[in-house]
């Protein structure tokens, strides 16, 4: 449980830190919403190699591929609450009569 915390702890400080750094440099949304994407591509690829690894048995470090795997899969549940937040919110303005 102390583990899940930490994880989406770090996630929330890095998601603040890239959004903070991209508003500095750039301010396009679309440059964020990329970086996002990729950051959380990154964290499914390593996820999936630590699977394939303990799957394997080439696993070097157990606590790390666990870490992976868990991080892995709560930057997607994040993503999927994320677009479920945008949709929810496209779909109230879409009803709003102009």
């Amino acid at each position: 449980m102390a583990s899940t915390i930490d994880t989406l702890s770090s996630l929330t400080n890095k998601s603040t830190s890239t959004v903070a750094k991209s508003d500095a440099t750039s301010g396009d949304f679309s440059k964020i919403l990329q970086d996002s994407i990729e950051e959380i591509n990154d964290s499914q690829v390593k996820g999936d190699k630590a699977m394939a690894d303990l799957a394997t048995g080439e696993v070097k470090d157990l606590h790390q591929a666990a870490i992976a795997i868990n991080k892995a899969e709560t930057s997607m549940k994040m993503m999927l609450e994320i677009r479920n937040k945008a949709l929810s919110a496209y779909r109230e303005i879409s009803k709003t009569q102009i």
